[in-house]
């Protein structure tokens, strides 16, 4: 097992900076619970890129796309549409007339 730190990793080889986590951890607890292995697929990426001197863009996973994949577990459900709740509030207070 080893642990790698994507964010250190692209700057050192590629000068890059790249990914946010945006985890709630008693989400991602709950959902762990619900489904072990949907660890896979846990909603935490966030990205922000710049599209020009003074403008930025910021994204997220959809929440109940990435969790979706596993049917018929309510729990999950639940998590997926809190998650994705709370995402759009948070991207809606950055720019409301931008958002999606």
């Amino acid at each position: 097992m080893t642990s790698i730190d994507v964010q250190q990793t692209l700057q050192a080889k590629l000068g890059r900076e790249l990914i946010l986590g945006a985890c709630i951890p008693p989400l991602a607890s709950r959902a762990l619970d619900a489904e072990l292995e949907i660890g896979l697929l846990l909603p935490c990426n966030v990205i922000v890129y710049e599209t020009g001197p003074s403008s930025s863009v910021v994204a997220a996973m959809d929440p109940m796309a990435a969790l979706g994949i596993v049917r018929g577990n309510l729990e999950l459900n639940q998590v997926a549409r809190e998650a994705d709740e709370r995402l759009r509030q948070a991207l809606t207070s950055l720019d409301p007339a931008h958002s999606r």
